[in-house]
């Protein structure tokens, strides 16, 4: 007599013996699915991170070039002004270089910053008109007016003086007298920028603006990108320059 003591091996598996195993796959496939989709976002941060620093670590890298394009750029054509000085005996010569050691102390140093405030801008902006009017004496009327309430803002450094310098430099150099208008309006959070300044019919101002311009209009597009508004107009005798950015 024999006796089989495997009986339930002889059917077939239970519909809830399927549903379980179906079931368990699907949970397992779903666990591997959700630890795949986890890895894959982990590894995407990850690269994306590092796409991040590295086009913030070129951006730097560019601001500092143009930056050291700029420092040079103004010690050579202010110790020009200087030579011409020194070359007419001038009475003005030794104040020119007191003004210009501050002048060196602010490209040296604060440049460096990312950022300073806007009235330690305006102070190396008239610093920078006083020596460029020992330069030229009464052929240049200059003035810098400032509306709405500046404090605490903060600007990148020397992002308006190749403006002015720009001004001076084919603005003076055709004219026996030239006006030069710069204002600063702040209004919510936008910054305002202004520079008018008249020229002979005839000798358009409208020239390369070498290093100084080209910088400035780079930097622009590295620091705001789209939001800021240029506008480099000539129109009856008049060169204008209208910067607008956030603040």
């Amino acid at each position: 007599m024999t006796e089989d003591i495997w009986p339930e091996a002889e059917g077939r598996l239970s519909p809830f013996s399927v549903n379980h195993f179906i079931a368990v796959a699907i949970g397992e496939l779903y666990v591997l699915g959700l630890t795949s989709a986890i890895k894959f976002t982990v590894d995407f941060l990850s690269v994306m991170n590092k796409n991040k620093h590295l086009t913030e670590l070129q951006y730097q890298t560019e601001l500092k070039y143009l930056k050291a394009q700029i420092q040079p750029h103004f010690f050579f054509n202010t110790l020009n002004s200087l030579y011409a000085l020194t070359i007419k005996k001038s009475d003005y010569a030794p104040d020119l270089v007191v003004k210009l050691s501050d002048f060196m102390r602010y490209v040296i140093y604060d440049t460096n910053k990312k950022s300073i405030s806007l009235l330690d801008e305006i102070n190396h902006i008239d610093n920078y008109i006083e020596l460029e009017k020992i330069r030229y004496g009464k052929r240049v009327n200059a003035k810098v007016t400032i509306q709405g309430n500046i404090d605490g803002v903060k600007v990148v450094p020397m992002l308006f003086l190749p403006f002015i310098e720009n001004a001076f430099k084919h603005g003076v150099k055709d004219n026996d007298y030239m006006e030069l208008m710069i204002s600063f309006e702040k209004f919510e959070n936008l910054l305002t920028f202004k520079s008018i300044n008249n020229y002979t019919n005839g000798k358009s101002k409208k020239k390369p603006g070498g290093i100084g311009l080209k910088n400035v209009k780079r930097r622009l597009k590295l620091l705001y990108n789209i939001n800021y508004t240029l506008n480099i107009t000539e129109q009856n005798n008049q060169y204008s320059i209208l910067l607008k950015i956030p603040v």
